[in-house]
């Protein structure tokens, strides 16, 4: 019996979601909500997962009205790297959004939420893409959840035994973002010397969505070893890890805010 490649489980998601965008789901109002359209409050939530971003407008009742789903590019250059590109997964959610909010007049709709992958997002001092892959291309800006390339530096991090691993079970996944970075820091320097922000993807949506550069906690904390505790980051932990310069201008790569 032979076994499936995640990259070839991915093409084949990616074709399934590709079919699925053709025919976006709607879902009718009944007549009584149909009468109501007017008076809706309605909000819109965004889901970016591992093939495709997906948006839904739904009611302050839990009414669905729409959803969309648009397909999303993956690059795999390298056995266990997996790329993407925040430019494209911006490109579909935005497409997604429009087609969503079209149902209603613009007034109704009170707000919007993020919801993505835990997959880094690199941008330059400029707040463009910076590549983050072999290739060097700047599009390839996204180290993807499923990415596998920084597993020795997993197991530097856990080797630590630091007291902020409590807060994340124990140890660090090689698919949190602490170990994407030492990767990056040893291997791309180009990339590292010339960073201007590293985002966890959903707070890049909302970056992007609101021109708001302020993190996420539980993102922070479940992906970024941020101290829960002391709520703050740890310039220790980030020094015994050897990614001492993310200290700098009040932690400003990685969140001087958070919420």
């Amino acid at each position: 019996r032979q076994s499936t490649s995640p990259y070839k489980q991915l093409s084949a998601l990616t074709a399934a979601v590709r079919e699925q965008s053709r025919s976006n789901k709607e879902v009718c109002p009944n007549t009584a909500l149909s009468r109501d359209m007017s008076q809706l409050k309605c909000v819109i939530g965004v889901d970016v997962g591992t093939g495709s971003a997906r948006a839904a407008l739904v009611t302050s009742t839990g009414q669905l009205l729409k959803s969309c789903v648009q397909a999303t590019q993956t690059w795999n250059p390298l056995p266990d790297h997996y790329e993407q590109s925040s430019d494209n997964i911006w490109s579909a959610v935005c497409e997604c959004v429009r087609t969503v909010a079209a149902v209603v007049p613009k007034e109704q709709i009170k707000g919007i939420g993020f919801d993505a992958t835990c997959s880094l997002v690199a941008l330059d001092k400029s707040g463009q893409p910076l590549s983050v892959s072999t290739t060097g291309r700047a599009e390839q800006n996204i180290i993807l959840w499923m990415d596998h390339r920084a597993q020795a530096e997993a197991d530097l991090i856990n080797a630590t035994k630091h007291e902020l691993l409590n807060y994340v079970g124990g140890s660090v996944s090689l698919e949190m973002e602490m170990p994407k970075l030492m990767w990056l820091k040893k291997y791309r320097q180009l990339t590292w010397s010339n960073a201007g922000a590293f985002f966890d993807l959903p707070d890049f949506l909302t970056y992007k969505a609101t021109g708001s550069s302020s993190r996420s906690i539980c993102s922070a904390v479940c992906k970024w070893n941020y101290d829960a505790m002391k709520s703050c980051w740890s310039a220790e932990f980030l020094d015994k890890i050897g990614l001492s310069e993310l200290a700098g201008n009040g932690f400003r790569l990685i969140g001087e805010k958070l919420n």
